[in-house]
C-alpha cells in the first residue's frame, strides 16, 4: 500500500508541472502582443484550446502513469506475498530439521546409555564366571587326585585277583586264552566247510551256466552310484553373525535346538556354515530343515524352534510320499495301495550296512526285471516282487518279528498277489522258496547287496551301536526321549519331571552307564547326561 501511495503522489506532481508549463507557454505566446485592451477572443479561444489540450494530453500521461504504477504495485505485492511465503516455509523446515535433529540426539545418548549399561553388566558376569570357572578347576584338582588314588586301589585288587583265580584254576591268563581261540577256531572251520558244501550242492543244481549268463546279463546292464552314506548334514548361512543367534544368549537355543530334534549342532571355524550330525538320517534331515527354516525366518528361541521342528517334520513325511510315488514311477509300476507307496517312501531315509533301502529294491527290481526277460516270465510280477521284498524293514522298530514276515503280513493286508506275499516272506529263506518269482527276488537281493561299493559293514555297525545306545536308555522307567550324540560319545536323556527326580536322574545316569560298559565294546569313554526339564505354561486372555 505505501508503494502504491508513492506512485499516485508522483502522478499529483507530474500533473502540477504539466498544468506550469501549459501556463507558462500561454504566458509567452501572450507577452509579445501589446494590446492595452487585454487579449482578444479568438486568441483567448484558441489559447484555451492549447491548454485544454495540454490537460488532456497530461491527464493521459497521468493515468498511463497511475495504471502502470497500480500494475507494478500489484506485481510488487504479489512477489512480497510470494516470498513471505517461501520464507515461512523455509523457516517450518528449518525449525523441524531442529526438532529430528534434536530428537535423533536424545535416542543416540539413550542407546548410548544402554549400551554402557549391558557392558557393565556384561563385565559383572565374566567376573562371576572367572570366579566360577576357578572354583571349579580346584575341585576337578582334587577330584582327579581322589580318582587316581582309587585307581591304584582297583589295579591291586585287580592284581590280587588274577592271581587268585591262576591259582584255584590252574592256568595261566595266556594259556586259557589259547585253549579258547584254538577251540573256537575248530569250531568256525568246520562250520565253514559246511556252508561251502551246501553252496557248491545248490550250484550244481541251478546250473552254473545259465544262472552266470542271466547274472551277468543282469549286473552289465544296471548301472547305480556306489554307497557314500554319511551322518554329517552342512548348512550354509547367510552371514557368520547368524551363528551367535543360533548359538543364543549362554548357549540357550543351541541346547534347546538339540534338545528338540536330537541332532549333535557342530559350529566351528567353517566361514557361513554348521554342521549337523547324527546317525539317524530322518532325524538329521528333519533337524536340517528346522534350522533352515529358523535361519530364513531370523527369530531364534526355544519356542519357534519346537514349531519349526513341528512343520519340519510333517514337510519330511510328505517327501517321504513322493519318493514313494517317483520310484513307482520309475519302474512302470501302477495301482499299488496308498499305504503301501507311503511305506515305501519311508525307506528313503533307511539304510542297511550303509545302503539306502530305497534304492536297493529300485536297483533290485530292475535287476530282476532284466532277469525275468531273460527266462521269458512276467516282468512287472517279478519287479513287484523284488520293490516290496524289503518293505517290512519300515516297521521293524515298530512290530517284533523279521522284516521278511512283517512285510509279507503287510503286503497281504493291502491285498497284494499271493506270489509277491510269497516272495517276500521267503526272500531269507524263512519260510521254504516254491515259485521262480521269489528266485528271483533273491537272486536280484543278492547281486545289489554283494556287488562292490553297495554295502560298508563298518557304517553298519556303527550304526547299530548307536541304536543300542539308545535303546539301553529308554528302557529305563521315566525316561521320555533319548538321544545318541558326538558320533556316540554322548547319551542324552530326557526323563519326565513329574516321574523322576533329581537323585533319581542321577540313579538312572549311573545304570546307564554300567549297562552300557557291560554290553558295549567302544574305543574311548561315553558320557551320560541326563536332563529333568520342567516347565510351566499359561495363557493371557
Amino acid at each position: 500500500m505505501d508503494t502504491i501511495v508513492i506512485v499516485l503522489a508522483v502522478a499529483v506532481v507530474l500533473l502540477a508541472l504539466v498544468m506550469i508549463a501549459a501556463l507558462f507557454i500561454v504566458v509567452r505566446r501572450t507577452a509579445g502582443v501589446a494590446a492595452p485592451s487585454g487579449p482578444s477572443p479568438e486568441q483567448l479561444a484558441e489559447v484555451k484550446a492549447e491548454v485544454n489540450e495540454e490537460l488532456e494530453r497530461a491527464r493521459r500521461e497521468a493515468e498511463e502513469i497511475r495504471t502502470k504504477a497500480e500494475r507494478d504495485a500489484g506485481e510488487i505485492l504479489q512477489k512480497s506475498e510470494s516470498l513471505a511465503e517461501s520464507a515461512a516455509l523455509t523457516r517450518k523446515e528449518v525449525e523441524e530439521e531442529a526438532r529430528l535433529l534434536k530428537t535423533e540426539l536424545k535416542e543416540l545418548r539413550s542407546d548410548l546409555e544402554r549400551r554402557e549399561n549391558r557392558l557393565a553388566e556384561r563385565e559383572q558376569r565374566l567376573d562371576e564366571e572367572a570366579r566360577r570357572q576357578a572354583e571349579r578347576a580346584r575341585k576337578l584338582a582334587e577330584t582327579e587326585t581322589e580318582l587316581a588314588d582309587r585307581r591304584e586301589d582297583l589295579e591291586r585288587v585287580a592284581e590280587r585277583r588274577k592271581e587268585i583265580l591262576e591259582r584255584v584254576a590252574g592256568l595261566t591268563a595266556d594259556q586259557a586264552k589259547a585253549e579258547l581261540v584254538k577251540e573256537i577256531e575248530n569250531q568256525a572251520k568246520r562250520e565253514a566247510a559246511l556252508i561251502v558244501r551246501e553252496i557248491e550242492s545248490e550250484a550244481r543244481k541251478e546250473g552254473e551256466k545259465r544262472a552266470c549268463k542271466i547274472v551277468t546279463l543282469a549286473v552289465q546292464r544296471v548301472a547305480t552310484e556306489q554307497t557314500a552314506e554319511s551322518v554329517v548334514s552342512v548348512l550354509h548361512l547367510p552371514g557368520d553373525e547368524m551363528k551367535g543367534r543360533i548359538i543364543g544368549r549362554e548357549g540357550r537355543n543351541i541346547r534347546a535346538f538339540e534338545s528338540t530334534t536330537g541332532v549333535n549342532l557342530i559350529i566351528d571355524d567353517t566361514p557361513e556354515a554348521v554342521l549337523l550330525s547324527c546317525f539317524d538320517p530322518v532325524r538329521r534331515e528333519t533337524a536340517r530343515l528346522t534350522l533352515e527354516k529358523l535361519v530364513l525366518d531370523g527369530r531364534i528361541h526355544p519356542q519357534r524352534i519346537e514349531e519349526a521342528h513341528e512343520r519340519s517334520k510333517a514337510e519330511v513325511r510328505d517327501l517321504c510320499v513322493r519318493a514313494g510315488e517317483d520310484a513307482l514311477v520309475e519302474l512302470g509300476i501302477t495301482e499299488m495301495h496308498p499305504e503301501l507307496i507311503t511305506l515305501l517312501g519311508q525307506l528313503r531315509y533307511r539304510t542297511s550296512y550303509g545302503q539306502n533301502v530305497l534304492k536297493h529294491l529300485i536297483e533290485s527290481a530292475h535287476i530282476a526285471g532284466i532277469m525275468a526277460a531273460e527266462l521269458r516270465l512276467d516282468r512287472d510280477l517279478v519287479k513287484r516282487c523284488a520293490l516290496l521284498h524289503d518293505i517290512g524293514k519300515a516297521l521293524t522298530h515298530e512290530v517284533e518279528g523279521s522284516h521278511a514276515m512283517i512285510g509279507a503280513e503287510i503286503a497281504r493286508r493291502y491285498g497284494e498277489h499271493e506270489d509277491v506275499v510269497h516272495a517276500i516272506e521267503a526272500h531269507h529263506n524263512e519260510v521254504e522258496v516254491r515259485t521262480v518269482e521269489a528266485v528271483l527276488t533273491q537272486a536280484a537281493d543278492a547281486i545289489s547287496g554283494s556287488r562292490p561299493g553297495a554295502r560298508r559293514e563298518s557304517l553298519e555297525a556303527y550304526v547299530k551301536r548307536l541304536e543300542r545306545l539308545e535303546e539301553i536308555a529308554q528302557s529305563y522307567d521315566g525316561v521320555d526321549k533319548v538321544f545318541a550324540m558326538q558320533a556316540g560319545r554322548e547319551i542324552r536323556v530326557m526323563v519326565r519331571p513329574d516321574n523322576v527326580d533329581d537323585i533319581q536322574a542321577q540313579v538312572i545316569a549311573r545304570d546307564v552307564a554300567k549297562q552300557v560298559e557291560e554290553e558295549l565294546t567302544y574305543p574311548g569313554q561315553i558320557r551320560i547326561t541326563v536332563v529333568r526339564e520342567s516347565r510351566a505354561t499359561e495363557f493371557a486372555r
